[in-house]
């Protein structure tokens, strides 16, 4: 028996709730613009809750009503068009540098990163293209199932890797690789994949000096607080002060004018501080949960494209939120990656939610 018309309520709930605490976080965590600039706060506010939460609310209703084998039959246009957008930045004119990264787009009035429209077109043609080799029982050969997923791999990685985008780039080829894996390709090809991976990540650290700074600074944090070091200091400060309960919703003290990118990067120590351990729990476990909801419904998919496409998102979102609480809890080297659901960007949450309307939808079909 096939449910096609509910989605699944867990879910829905895990993805609503993580949603609202994103939202109600993240004005807290902008106080700390209003205390500098009124009118940048009313910015950031403005595009963080119009393109971002209600564009987003609007595209994850839309993708939860569209059949999820839409995004299989249209994937290499998807890539194409994507591609071509990220191409963009590039341009002088259209694409705009910030730090150094050339990573965003004007068009008109709107301004966006092309690469999060990128990540996800990359899994829906993996996912297409895993599911069509698993049909046709080649998935374990390394003609039309390896070497199609490396050249696909090294194209979009390479757009980002040039941008750099190296944090998008690594954790796209994460939720790649983890569909790769579980499509049932064969384990000398998988083991080939992760040697060639290898490599590529000691190629671009040893070939971006900035890359082996953050290193250093995480090995070391205390070498440099003034400079390199500074941002992760000030983060552990921020969670060390909020405790087990924290300091309470809007108390927190690190936001105005001590810790970089409160409202980026930066926005779960605002969370550890305001929240205390309870609430950086709590969102944690929220992650968790929709790792594990996902994961149930990918095993209870109608077919691979679906429960491929499941997993890669599911990934994809957790991966990159747990990359960034690790980044500020200082157990991983500092990433730069939003923390999803929460953190500034209208872009990501844009995209985060459309793809999550992706989820509700292949969860509509799941077998009971």
């Amino acid at each position: 028996m096939t449910s096609k018309h509910k989605v699944d309520k867990p879910l829905l709930i895990i993805i609503l709730i993580l949603t609202t605490f994103g939202v109600f976080t993240f004005l807290s965590a902008s106080l700390g613009l209003l205390a500098k600039d009124g009118a940048q706060y009313s910015s950031v506010v403005a595009s963080q809750l119009g393109f971002g939460l209600i564009g987003g609310l609007i595209l994850m209703y839309i993708s939860s009503k569209i059949p999820y084998k839409f995004w299989k039959i249209y994937s290499f246009w998807f890539l194409l068009g994507a591609i071509f957008l990220t191409l963009l930045v590039f341009i002088p004119g259209i694409g705009f540098e910030f730090a150094g990264a050339k990573r965003w787009i004007h068009i008109g009035p709107v301004s966006f990163q092309p690469s999060e429209f990128l990540k996800f077109a990359y899994l829906f043609y993996v996912a297409a293209w895993l599911s069509l080799a698993t049909a046709k029982n080649k998935i374990r050969t390394f003609k039309y199932g390896t070497l199609p997923f490396l050249i696909i791999s090294f194209v979009a990685g390479g757009i980002l890797a040039l941008q750099p985008d190296n944090d998008t780039m690594a954790i796209m080829l994460l939720a790649g690789g983890v569909m790769y894996f579980v499509s049932g390709s064969n384990f000398k090809h998988i083991l080939l994949v992760g040697v060639l991976g290898l490599i590529a990540i000691l190629t671009i650290i040893f070939s971006r000096p900035y890359i082996m700074e953050r290193i250093v600074t995480f090995i070391n944090p205390a070498s440099d607080p003034l400079t390199s070091g500074y941002q992760i200091q000030q983060s552990l400060i921020a969670i060390g002060s909020g405790g087990f309960s924290g300091r309470g919703f809007g108390q927190s003290i690190q936001k105005f004018n001590f810790l970089p990118e409160p409202i980026g990067d930066s926005i779960f120590a605002v969370i550890s501080e305001e929240f205390g351990f309870l609430g950086a729990t709590f969102l944690i476990l929220m992650f968790v949960a929709l790792l594990i909801q996902s994961v149930r419904i990918s095993l209870m998919s109608r077919d691979s494209f679906g429960g491929l496409l499941m997993i890669g998102i599911a990934i994809l979102i957790v991966s990159q939120s747990f990359l960034n609480i690790a980044s500020m809890l200082a157990i991983f080297p500092l990433s730069g990656l939003p923390l999803l659901f929460v953190s500034h960007g209208g872009t990501a949450l844009l995209f985060t939610l459309a793809a999550s309307g992706i989820m509700l939808n292949i969860s509509r079909f799941k077998k009971q």
